[in-house]
């Protein structure tokens, strides 16, 4: 169930579900959904549609790792798509089961990390736990399938081709490598690759087209190509104009591009779609900062202080705006404030750095 107020965010594009329709259905539980992550997502989907990107990509599987780990160390609630389904009541929760996520490791050796990246794309009845005896089932094969060599990615991409995963329990599958694909799955005698359409294809044309251009401006962003992302976030944003993340993210590439009266443009864009996008605060204050604007810089990032109080870096950047401008009792104080939020990093030393000087500077004042 989805608590009003729950701030959803999507990485990686739906396979099964349109993102128009299903911000649709999470409004009206008047909650929001999002592309991306920010400091104010409390759960984040994982789109199957990632496994193809990764598939081509350099980095493989090990970017949708690396991002999973982030998301779970950062205290989100993870889940697939069918779990968001379910979320929302457009799929049907599978039969009531009984095992636990321990469990099906001990039964089927299957490894606790494939377990977790495997249920988060898919690959088994439920999504978490409890799990169902044809959990265990699959998890056996999938176990005997990493045994053998595959990776877990290769298998969520190949079981998904086939329709219902739970249909998969009575069918041998096998390891492609042995007719040259070792990126598939096989049935049986290894006669039939695994293949077909994705479920729940109810997508237009223009979600299509949209979720392709989100994904190529995220792509292009990562490469440092900054005005060929901030052209393609313009074109996500003609035909979703209410996408605050891809007006921040627009105006990040403006930046990087070094188009600061557009970056800035588009910084208030973010904002003025969601006033609550504390990093767009933030990073409208860094901008105003850099082109000398003070006062500005200074309310901006208040604005974010008062926003999100966990917030650590608008407190720090603050507190050197205020040393800069000579306001050194109110740097300390905001230095002071920041070693609560933040004592163990290089940003903390530099803190306990800056009040050190000012408790030296007005020492020496004071005498």
């Amino acid at each position: 169930m989805i608590v009003p107020g729950a701030v959803l965010g999507v990485v990686g594009a739906l396979a099964a579900f349109p993102l128009r329709l299903a911000a649709r259905e999470v409004e009206r539980r008047h909650a929001e959904l999002r592309r991306g992550v920010t400091r104010r997502t409390t759960h984040v989907v994982f789109g199957r549609a990632l496994l193809a990107k990764a598939a081509t990509s350099r980095t493989g599987d090990a970017e949708i790792e690396r991002r999973v780990k982030a998301e779970r160390e950062a205290g989100r609630t993870l889940t697939s798509e069918n779990g968001f389904l379910r979320l929302l009541g457009l799929m049907k929760a599978p039969e009531a089961s009984s095992l636990s996520r321990q469990s099906l490791i001990d039964q089927s050796r299957l490894a606790g990390d494939d377990l977790d990246l495997l249920s988060l794309f898919d690959a088994f009845e439920h999504d978490a736990e409890p799990y169902s005896f044809r959990d265990l089932i699959l998890a056996r094969k999938y176990a005997g399938l990493i045994a053998s060599g595959a990776s877990w990615g290769a298998i969520a991409r190949s079981v998904h081709r086939s329709g219902p995963v739970a249909s998969l329990t009575a069918k041998s599958l096998n390891l492609g490598s042995q007719h040259g694909r070792p990126d598939a799955i096989y049935l049986d005698d290894g006669t039939s690759e695994l293949d077909g359409q994705l479920l729940f294809d109810l997508g237009s044309s223009e979600d299509d087209t949209l979720e392709e251009l989100f994904a190529e401006a995220e792509a292009a962003e990562e490469e440092g190509r900054h005005d060929d992302a901030a052209a393609l976030y313009q074109r996500c944003l003609a035909i979703d104009p209410g996408d605050a993340i891809a007006a921040f993210n627009r105006a990040n590439c403006l930046r990087g591009a070094g188009r600061v009266a557009e970056a800035a443009h588009d910084y208030a864009r973010a904002i003025k779609l969601d006033p609550g996008f504390v990093e767009a605060w933030f990073n409208l204050a860094g901008l105003m900062s850099d082109e000398g604007k003070v006062a500005s810089a200074r309310r901006h990032l208040q604005k974010a202080i008062a926003l999100d109080k966990a917030y650590a870096d608008p407190v720090f950047n603050l507190a050197r705006l205020e040393f800069d401008a000579g306001n050194l009792a109110e740097a300390r104080g905001l230095w002071a404030r920041y070693l609560e939020l933040d004592a163990e990093s290089e940003w903390a030393r530099l803190a306990q750095k800056g009040i050190q000087f000012v408790d030296l500077h007005m020492a020496r004042t004071a005498g």
